[in-house]
């Protein structure tokens, strides 16, 4: 009995073993390599008593940003005319401290997994700032896997890097403005 149900699974296994099907049609292609999003978003807006000194930027609902991402922010601090004489951006990242005839002023930041939220942060009534300081702010907004912020080949304190590094071209930054 035993040399019966020995043939009939010799047999059974040569049978499923040499049967093939027909292969189907050839996916699509992918990925190379690990892919992830980042994503820029750039707000405008001025600080004033009337928004208690503060830029509130609320992701949108079709963005999901994870516990583990990076956010980082980065102001436009100034326009410089480069060897073409065209305006080159200075942009620095957050926080940025200066001290001021009034006393020490910070732009700062937080987050949470919904919004982004830019201040003034100082020591003095922020009624005496002049308009450079407080109106007309540009600020870009980066969210990205932590794992890539690890990468030592990326400034994070650079946005022109992090740009780079995360392959996003300058113009299709999304633009919001208060």
């Amino acid at each position: 009995m035993k040399k019966i149900i020995g043939i009939f699974l010799v047999i059974a296994v040569v049978i499923f073993t040499a049967c093939e099907e027909v292969p189907g049609p050839m996916g699509p292609p992918g990925m190379d390599g690990e892919s992830f999003i980042g994503s820029v978003f750039e707000i405008g807006g001025d600080f004033s008593n009337s928004n208690n000194y503060e830029l509130f930027y609320e992701f949108p609902g079709n963005f999901e940003i994870y516990e583990t991402d990076v956010v980082l922010v980065y102001i436009l601090w100034e326009q410089v005319t480069g060897s073409n004489n065209e305006n080159l951006d200075v942009w620095r990242a957050l926080p940025q401290t200066l001290v001021l005839n009034e006393g020490i002023l910070q732009y700062n930041f937080d987050y949470t997994l919904a919004d982004v939220k830019i201040f003034l942060d100082g020591d003095f009534d922020f009624n005496m700032l002049l308009p450079a300081e407080k109106d007309d702010q540009i600020f870009r907004i980066v969210v990205f896997p932590a794992n890539y912020a690890e990468n030592n080949s990326v400034d994070i304190n650079n946005l022109n890097s992090v740009m780079e590094f995360l392959d996003i071209d300058f113009n299709s930054v999304q633009k919001i403005d208060f």
